[in-house]
């Protein structure tokens, strides 16, 4: 249960991580089905699933799952393929865990609000950011963090699990909170505005002697192309986007209809673990 209590602890810290189950035993081999242990992103483990050469192996496994956001199995024979004396054979399934994704949204106006709503179910961190403290209070929700007064001296430290929205009741602040978080390593940084409002945007960014090269890690106009147009159908699009973020989904953006739903099998393949197929 500690593994488990861990793991619960890291989502809600935004610490990558994997748990990786033993879900398979042949012959002789230094762990039962079920043993579990839970890999973070930097090496660091707790539990074990045996020690040694094979452990060691799952942790690198699980280090390039966390990276790719992609359950996996890994399987091997302990003597022939990693020079271990115990001669079995083991398999683990390595679970990526879904950490929180923080969600800054600069500005409190109807598209705020609107997308405010729509994110306060789905187990993102939200904090609004807005100057206007009458229009912040229409985007109080549980969970929901409401920062008041000027955004740009209270812009948070951003790393890759933190997703920006910009669209505040001001250009120019949006321009100025844009500069100031283009470089920064964030997961996601998108701005509302119509594309004549991103190219001048840009062209005033290029004058301040931002590279270039930056320009491509804003997504403007932000949002999926659903022909939205109400606050609210605003907000659907642009939360689709981020979840579309969250998941690590890079395809092209289609209709669940046009779409070949592959078998679910836990890693999306929808074969038993390998050991098993043996006996098949």
């Amino acid at each position: 249960m500690k593994i488990m209590e861990s793991a619960l602890r890291a989502i809600y810290a935004g610490n990558p991580a994997a748990v990786c189950t033993v879900i398979g035993v042949e012959g002789s081999a230094p762990r039962s089905d079920a043993a579990k242990m839970l890999v973070y992103s930097d090496g660091r483990i707790q539990g074990t699933v045996g020690g040694g050469a094979f452990e060691q192996r799952v942790i690198d496994e699980a280090i390039s799952a966390i990276e790719i956001g992609k359950h996996r199995r890994f399987s091997a024979h302990l003597t022939r393929d990693l020079g271990m004396c115990c001669g079995g054979e083991m398999e683990v399934f390595v679970e990526v865990l879904d950490t929180q994704f923080r969600v800054h949204l600069f500005g409190a106006g109807h598209v705020g609000q609107a997308v405010s709503n729509a994110l306060a179910p789905l187990d993102f961190a939200v904090t609004v950011y807005d100057q206007r403290e009458d229009w912040l209070q229409g985007c109080d929700r549980d969970a929901i963090t409401l920062v008041s007064g000027d955004p740009l001296k209270s812009l948070p430290p951003v790393g890759p699990l933190d997703l920006l929205l910009v669209f505040t009741h001001s250009h120019p602040l949006d321009q100025e909170i844009l500069e100031r978080l283009i470089d920064k390593d964030f997961g996601y940084l998108g701005m509302i505005g119509s594309k004549t409002k991103v190219a001048k945007f840009f062209l005033r960014l290029k004058a301040a002697g931002v590279p270039e090269t930056l320009f491509s890690k804003v997504s403007a106009p932000i949002g999926l192309d659903i022909g939205a147009e109400s606050p609210e159908e605003i907000a659907v699009s642009i939360v689709a986007e981020l979840v579309r973020v969250r998941r690590g989904h890079s395809g092209p953006v289609r209709a669940m209809s046009d779409v070949e739903i592959p078998a679910r099998g836990g890693d999306g393949r929808g074969v038993a673990p390998a050991l098993s197929r043996k006996s098949l």
